[in-house]
């Protein structure tokens, strides 16, 4: 199928009553949202798997669902660094952040150097990014060092005080991730809680209660 035969098919699957229930969830897109069942774009994931092409043109329709499947359907191996800041550029919900981090941009070469700086950008959903890779790369980069997970904490902890909803629940998220990596990490990410603590700020004692309360009872 073609971008157009793809997105005349999600139109006409559009479900209000699904983008209802999407928006109560806080997934609030600028562009059109059809409310497609994720069901359908899993199917169409599968039968259009690595084609890079079409994630470019779906991305560029600017429809929710659209862009859902973009991420999945993209090849990592032919995601350039450009396209990861044009797209982190035009993030306007959570689902999208994360869909984009847990299936595709975890797995380009510019993962980690995406995490570390995009954590620091003023963005709101540009600074989820950041630590939605911080927290899917501790469960899935498998190869990589503790170091490089320690190096994250610090940014992590200065993180911890942003009030926004959407980023605070991605830095307490990378936190016990990185945490349950391992039992070296897991005192480390304790330690950065108990850090987060002393700052004293709303975003900050949710971030750190949350993730002390869930590593002081993990067992791997």
């Amino acid at each position: 199928m073609t971008s157009p035969e793809i997105i005349a098919l999600l139109r006409a699957r559009r479900s209000p009553d699904d983008v209802a229930g999407q928006r109560r969830f806080g997934i609030t897109p600028r562009g059109e949202q059809l409310g497609v069942r994720s069901v359908l774009l899993r199917q169409l994931a599968r039968e259009h798997r690595r084609d890079h092409g079409l994630a470019l043109e779906l991305w560029a329709s600017g429809i929710y669902d659209a862009r859902q499947l973009a991420a999945l359907v993209d090849d990592p191996k032919q995601v350039t660094e450009a396209q990861m800041e044009a797209w982190a550029a035009e993030f306007d919900n959570w689902a999208t952040v994360d869909a984009c981090c847990m299936h595709l941009f975890r797995k380009t070469p510019w993962a980690f150097a995406k995490a570390r700086t995009w954590s620091g950008r003023p963005e709101e959903f540009v600074r989820r990014a950041g630590f939605t890779l911080m927290a899917t790369l501790a469960v899935h980069a498998k190869k990589e060092p503790e170091a490089t997970f320690l190096a994250l904490l610090p940014l992590i902890e200065a993180g911890a005080g942003d009030e926004r909803n959407f980023v605070k629940k991605a830095v307490n998220w990378a936190l016990r991730q990185i945490g349950k990596r391992s039992a070296t990490l897991r005192p480390a990410a304790m330690a950065t809680a108990e850090a987060i603590l002393l700052q004293d700020t709303p975003a900050a004692r949710w971030v750190a209660r949350g993730a002390l309360r869930e590593l002081r009872t993990y067992v791997r």
